[in-house]
């Protein structure tokens, strides 16, 4: 490519960036630099396009390259400024605290003698959270204070950012009434007009994840609303990985498990081409989307595989016992998780907090109790009071108030648990989160039906039913209908066309056929299908699962990889399955590493090894065991992705084997369907596609409504 070719895709490149065609800029970088011809201001270009497409790993290597460029160019600002952006993005985007320490210094010896610019202002935006990931709150906090007053000189950007740390060190130390302002200010600032695009979405991201890590949903979400409405004809950059999570998290709160569960996938893939240990942040939500639905050993699968990448899986862990039955395991688990911290440094959720501690808190109460042990649980119920007051938050509220209403309830105080029962449930309404309600519904209908107060307990318990029913849990769906009496009547068998069926399928078959209503809708072992009026009644095969998913989702094309990690009560065959100890969760490209991969994890290695020798010379104990843990990660993860003789490993073509295997289901359930219900077969037919994305295509000039 002649020197003229480069220059116009470069100019072709900043057009776009500047029209905020993040996707055609960064093709067009790319293009360019195929044989490593950017430098200078267009290797920083190169940095800001990835970043704002998504590309966490090339920004990361162009910000390396223009420092290597800027060392042989003796340009020290330029080589400072590169190291500033290195560091600041391993920070954001693996946590790995050594190669960051490493980064600052490089950078603070380059800076030695140079009045305040924009690198100064942003480095202590590093700073900052480096100490805040540390537990340092206080150093953090002052580190802040200095990212203002030169980003106030020197870069806005910066100044905005550190706004936002500032608010964000002084929640974590209790401060929340003075955090939670100026969080509020801090948004508001970003739309002043001062900042760019990505510096804008950038801070609006800063504030959600500080929201979402308090629990705070409902400011949260009110930020992330007035964003996408500022966001309408803007160019803030792509919504990718770290942002998919937070949506998932809002998601499954809302009760939307399928859609959240789809978020989390995605997360799962644009996380993974860079350090893996980021993955195990959308393995734990994979993990608590797929407990509340009732798939244990999906659940299981993905917080071993959060474990397997260095990440905290519990209380996942503990509660996935719990849901086995294994309560003896369960209480071991999740008091050894509270013993004994695992230290993840992480921006979303700092360590060192008692943030970190809530969750488990609020499991150690439900475990403790199904133990026997109140005791225990009452301890965890006060601690857990004491966090949701200390944080303001009133979801933390809502769980300190059902976790004591357990106990009391637990302890035969059938009026005191009345009284935090109704607060929990008045509460998780409040929050919009159905889930949670209904959970705390069936609480107070135990208190309830302890109090004499039978009939106030049967409408609870319907309340918590129908709730359950519309979020997808199915397990709490049979527990709630156990609970009402109903145990005997949907254990009775009767005889059809396909076999034994509950006695309240009946009436719904029944109601089917005289509505018209289409249902495609799973009863234990068999599915109730009715189209056009026709009822029938299919045993369970894994196709008619994947059909579920199509029919919930008309339209839109699922590529067969989502569709076998979200269907995980099929037979392993079928599976991506767990490969190495991590997630091969969507497909190909995610499991092993590319020579750009294994380059920068050695690069990686290397500075950790550094900063080991270093600690070790400064008698940092616990500074060296971290950089061990950190580099023990890595050494894994190479050793994962390369076989005897240095030879890659490859992982196949899982997306292929996924394609045999989803086609070859759907296409069975399909023949089935046509044997009972032509009809129905015939419609499928037309309207569902398989191959490596799969659809629901109906008519639309006769679009067809199913109840799931």
């Amino acid at each position: 490519m002649s020197e003229h070719d480069v220059m116009d895709l470069i100019e072709q490149a900043r057009d776009a960036a500047g029209a905020g065609d993040w996707p055609r800029a960064y093709a067009l970088l790319t293009e360019a630099d195929t044989n490593g011809s950017l430098s200078g201001p267009d290797l920083a270009l190169l940095g800001e396009v990835a970043y704002a497409a998504g590309r966490l790993d090339v920004t990361i290597d162009a910000w390396e390259r223009a420092h290597a460029e800027g060392m042989r160019a003796g340009d020290h600002l330029a080589a400072a400024g590169a190291a500033v952006r290195v560091a600041l993005h391993l920070l954001i985007d693996t946590a790995l605290m050594a190669p960051i320490r490493g980064w600052v210094t490089r950078a603070e010896r380059l800076l030695e003698g140079h009045g305040p610019t924009s690198a100064h202002a942003w480095l202590a935006v590093v700073r900052n959270y480096e100490r805040l990931l540390s537990g340092d709150f206080e150093s953090a906090r002052q580190w802040a204070r200095r990212a203002i007053e030169l980003g106030t000189l020197c870069d806005p950007a910066a100044a905005a950012i550190g706004r936002v740390a500032e608010a964000r060190g002084l929640i974590l130390a209790g401060d929340v009434s003075h955090g939670v302002a100026l969080l509020n200010e801090a948004a508001v600032a970003a739309i002043s007009g001062e900042l760019d695009p990505l510096s804008r979405g950038m801070v609006y991201c800063e504030v959600v994840c500080a929201f979402q890590a308090l629990a705070q949903f409902d400011l949260a979400e009110e930020w992330t609303a007035a964003m996408e409405r500022w966001c309408r004809g803007q160019s803030v950059g792509s919504i990718h990985g770290r942002c998919r999570v937070h949506r998932a998290e809002i998601l499954r709160l809302r009760g939307a498990s399928l859609e959240a569960e789809q978020e989390v996938l995605s997360a799962c893939e644009e996380l993974r081409p860079y350090i893996r240990r980021e993955m195990g942040w959308p393995l734990t939500e994979l993990g608590r989307i797929r407990l509340r639905r009732g798939d244990v050993r999906g659940a299981e699968d993905a917080f071993r595989a959060a474990h397997d990448v260095g990440w905290d899986a519990q209380p996942g862990l503990a509660l996935v016992h719990l849901a086995r039955g294994e309560v003896t395991l369960a209480v071991e688990s999740i008091r050894d998780a509270l013993g004994n911290a695992v230290y993840v440094p992480s921006k979303e959720l700092p360590p060192h907090t008692e943030l970190r501690r809530a969750p488990l808190l609020e499991a150690q109460v439900e475990i403790e109790v199904a133990a026997g042990d109140l005791a225990q649980a009452r301890a965890a119920a006060d601690d857990l009071s004491r966090v949701a007051t200390l944080f303001e938050s009133k979801a933390l509220g809502a769980s300190a108030a059902l976790a004591h209403g357990r106990v009391a309830l637990a302890e035969g105080d059938t009026a005191t648990a009345r009284r935090e029962l109704e607060e929990a449930v008045h509460l998780w309404s409040e929050i919009g989160a159905p889930y949670e309600t209904a959970v705390a519904q069936m609480e107070l209908a135990h208190a309830l039906r302890a109090a004499g107060n039978e009939a106030g307990a049967l409408l609870e318990l319907q309340a918590a039913r129908s709730a359950f029913e519309r979020v997808g849990a199915v397990h709490k769906v049979a527990e709630a209908d156990r609970a009402r009496g109903d145990a005997a009547s949907t254990d009775v068998k009767g005889k059809g066309r396909a076999g034994s069926r509950p006695v309240p399928a009946v009436r719904e078959a029944e109601a089917a056929k005289t509505t018209g209503e289409n249902v495609f809708r799973r009863e234990g072992d068999y599915w109730l299908v009715a189209y056009e009026g026709v009822v029938v009644r299919l045993r369970d095969v894994k196709g008619l699962r994947y059909l579920t998913r199509l029919l919930a989702n008309p339209g839109r094309e699922l590529h067969v990889l989502d569709l076998v990690a979200g269907e995980r009560n099929g037979t392993a065959d079928a599976s991506p399955g767990l490969e190495g100890g991590t997630a091969v969760l969507l497909g190909d490209a995610g499991s092993l590493l590319d020579a750009t991969a294994k380059a920068a994890y050695r690069r990686r290695l290397a500075e950790i090894d550094e900063d080991i020798e270093e600690a070790r010379g400064l008698g940092d104990g616990e500074r060296g065991a971290q950089s061990e843990a950190e580099r023990d990660f890595l050494v894994r993860e190479l050793a994962r992705a390369v076989g005897l003789g240095g030879r890659d490993r490859s992982a196949g073509s899982a997306s292929e084997r996924a394609r045999a295997s989803v086609t070859r289901a759907v296409r069975q359930a399909m023949a089935r369907i046509s044997e009972h219900h032509p009809a129905l077969g015939e419609h499928f037919g037309r309207a569902i596609r398989t191959g490596t994305y799969c659809a629901y295509l109906p008519d639309p000039r006769a679009p067809v409504a199913w109840r799931l």
